[in-house]
């Protein structure tokens, strides 16, 4: 099935199984509002007319500009307003819970969009350490009455911090990383927790950064990619990781499909509320990943490629090798 019906608050809203990730757009040297346009338009066009594509921003997705992304968007709806309904747009703004913070991000990004789009789900971009989740979810839901925006989410947090989350106000996404590099044992807690609550999840690198398409070169990446510095992406560790990669490609070869179209159609088949977020700077490289929901993964497949996988333990962090307290908040 091509459709996720929205949790929490958002439960009358039908989005696309697969979503769009927004930040590579406004990142790199050869950002621009004509390849962005495409993508996004591709994308919507892409997606049944009875869905809603999932887009994810944030206010700091842009690399010489923190709201380039976001007014990017301004500059896209503006040009083709008919298409605003047809998405539903998931910011992600501060990480202090502080609530003037939050209200001073919340203002940044509307400002930023200029009313050619509205804000459908805001979440603070981490679960802030030094203040009780209670307080910033009340915060956002006090923004909700005055009409800031209509849906709250939760970025990278615990499946206990969802449950309290959750008690103060109906959360309708939470957004964590998940692929076949990364399922950890709190990943499928999260994943428990939000299919009992009702919660969508949006499941965002399930290329993982794109090693997991077997396409990868370090070589190719920009001086200010952030992936040089991801443990992750460091040579000893790739050498090892790269076992997984050819697990994946083996098991794609064998269904005649990509192992990034592998990738993201595990992802969806882990549960009828994830969705997977891929995301891209090239039209053909999009189509591939939405062809993905095409794509059938038996309960056995699903099973047997999980068994394959784990017995290959991931080598490095999934940022900058420690966890923290910013992941699993």
């Amino acid at each position: 099935m091509s459709a996720v019906q929205l949790g929490g608050t958002a439960i009358d809203t039908s989005i696309h199984k697969i979503g769009l990730g927004l930040m590579t757009l406004t990142w790199g040297p050869d950002a621009s509002d004509e390849r962005s346009f495409g993508i996004i338009k591709t994308a919507i066009e892409l997606t049944p007319p009875d869905q809603k594509l999932f887009l994810n921003s944030a206010e700091f997705y842009g690399e010489d500009r923190d709201v380039a992304n976001l007014e990017m968007l301004s500059r896209f709806f503006a040009k083709f307003p008919e298409l605003a309904d047809r998405t539903f747009l998931s910011v992600k703004g501060t990480m202090s819970a502080a609530p003037e913070a939050i209200i001073r991000s919340v203002t940044k990004c509307l400002n930023a969009l200029k009313g050619h789009k509205k804000i459908d789900l805001f979440q603070c971009c981490r679960v802030d350490p030094t203040i009780p989740v209670e307080s910033a979810i009340k915060t956002l839901a006090n923004l909700i009455k005055e009409g800031k925006f209509d849906h709250i989410g939760l970025s990278e947090c615990s499946a206990g911090t969802l449950r309290r989350a959750n008690a103060v106000h109906p959360i309708t996404a939470v957004e964590i990383e998940i692929s076949p590099f990364s399922y950890e044992d709190e990943t499928r807690a999260v994943i428990s927790a939000s299919q009992e609550l009702n919660v969508t999840v949006i499941a965002y690198s399930p290329l993982g950064h794109g090693f997991l398409t077997g396409k990868f070169n370090k070589e190719d990446l920009g001086a200010r990619d952030i992936r040089r510095n991801l443990a992750r992406f460091q040579d000893d560790a790739m050498a090892h990781n790269q076992k997984i990669v050819d697990i994946l490609a083996a098991a794609a070869d064998a269904r005649s499909i990509t192992a990034g179209q592998l990738c993201i159609a595990w992802v969806a088949a882990l549960g009828s509320n994830i969705v997977p977020l891929p995301g891209t700077t090239k039209v053909d490289r999009l189509r591939e990943n939405m062809k993905a929901i095409d794509l059938v993964l038996t309960f056995d497949d699903l099973s047997q490629l999980t068994e394959a996988l784990a017995k290959i333990e991931v080598r490095g962090g999934r940022y900058f090798d420690r966890s923290g307290e910013l992941l699993w908040g």
